[in-house]
């Protein structure tokens, strides 16, 4: 059952990223496709209302020839720019900059690199960038690790969102600490997250039941052997992760518990009738 064809009773409220709201907790990069036709395909089945570019990396000039943005309809989908390929913060700061004057959005996911290698986030820089961004009244979201700490500073400069990663940039390896999202769930007051390494649908539903407030990934669906088809189950994970973590799930427990209990019983009574 599909997100839009709920009945009210299970309705969820939506994410809420400074001025912009959105209904899918699903967000999408328009990296890696092998097209632009299948970029915009994989982001229609995935049901995303969130799309990510990588301002690095797209050709603004139209003389040029054809640009992912000609393949994403900005009436359907709002664009988070972000500073990927950014290895300082005065260079994320500007690509921030560039974004805001060239797609006239205040959203930017900031994306402060250490070293090419890793691709693990730089603390420093980060927190230098977001204060900058911040300051000049950027809705930032912010990729970052899964320290706590460094969420809870990142938090308190006024980011948006803080999104610590569940492992490696494309490395698949889904959410490799857990228990590092529930604290940071704990002690921040903004939107958690996931951004990077989500690999398959587990991975999201695992995400979401955890209670973090959406998933971002790129790799896991434009480099699955079917896009489209993974498209679709990254959307029914989102969902399915996020109304398990609604309702509440059981404890566990170490023995077993009857589903149908024995307590109430009449002694005796013998086996039931045929």
């Amino acid at each position: 059952m599909s997100s839009s064809t709920i009945p009210d009773y299970l309705a969820d409220a939506p994410l809420v990223l400074g001025s912009t709201t959105l209904r899918s907790r699903l967000l999408v990069g328009t990296g890696k496709y092998t097209s632009f036709e299948l970029t915009r395909e994989a982001l229609e089945v995935s049901g995303t209302q969130c799309v990510t570019v990588a301002v690095r990396r797209v050709n603004l000039d139209k003389r040029a020839g054809p640009s992912l943005l000609d393949f994403i309809d900005r009436k359907r989908y709002a664009v988070l720019p972000n500073t990927a390929g950014c290895f300082d913060a005065a260079s994320a700061i500007r690509t921030a900059e560039l974004a805001r004057d060239v797609l006239d959005t205040k959203l930017v996911k900031l994306e402060v690199l250490g070293d090419p290698k890793t691709l693990l986030p730089d603390p420093v820089g980060t927190l230098e960038a977001a204060r900058e961004l911040v300051k000049q009244g950027f809705e930032v979201l912010v990729y970052c690790s899964d320290d706590p700490r460094l969420c809870v500073h990142l938090a308190e400069l006024g980011v948006k969102s803080v999104m610590p990663a569940g492992s490696p940039i494309g490395s698949g390896q889904g959410v490799l600490n857990p228990n590092a999202l529930r604290i940071i769930l704990e002690l921040v007051n903004v939107p958690v997250i996931v951004d990077a390494g989500v690999g398959t649908a587990s991975d999201v539903a695992l995400a979401m039941e955890l209670g973090v407030a959406g998933v971002l990934l790129n790799t896991g669906i434009a480099s699955a052997r079917e896009p489209l088809r993974m498209a679709a189950a990254m959307r029914d994970a989102c969902h399915a992760g996020r109304q398990a973590f609604l309702a509440g799930r059981i404890p566990r427990k170490l023995y077993a518990n009857a589903s149908s209990p024995t307590e109430g019983l009449i002694a005796g009574a013998g086996p039931l009738p045929r």
